[in-house]
């Protein structure tokens, strides 16, 4: 499935803009793998990596690492750089879903 694909689903998709050698972005990691517990099947969580993936970056506009976008249907409903809770993400996906 393609970036593409999975952004345009029915069900809302966080996306985790992230680089290797981030440090915050190793903060987010397991706050991600917590969230993915915590909603299950009810939204998608995909990491992009913006140095394999420049494109994408650039698409959307991310400047700083990590970025997470939480994606519906094709549309940008959320966005915010730096790391944000687990508990704040799963309210924000369960306001969405």
């Amino acid at each position: 499935m393609t970036f593409k694909e999975m952004i345009n689903q029915d069900k809302p998709v966080l996306a985790d803009f992230f680089a290797v050698w981030c440090g915050p972005c190793k903060t987010m990691s397991p706050i991600l793998d917590d969230l993915k517990e915590r909603v299950g099947s009810k939204a998608s969580i995909i990491k992009i990596d913006v140095d394999k993936n420049p494109q994408a970056a650039a698409a959307y506009q991310v400047r700083g690492v990590p970025t997470l976008i939480l994606f519906k249907k094709g549309k940008i409903l959320w966005r915010q750089s730096g790391v944000v809770s687990a508990a704040e993400l799963e309210k924000l996906i369960k306001a969405n879903s």
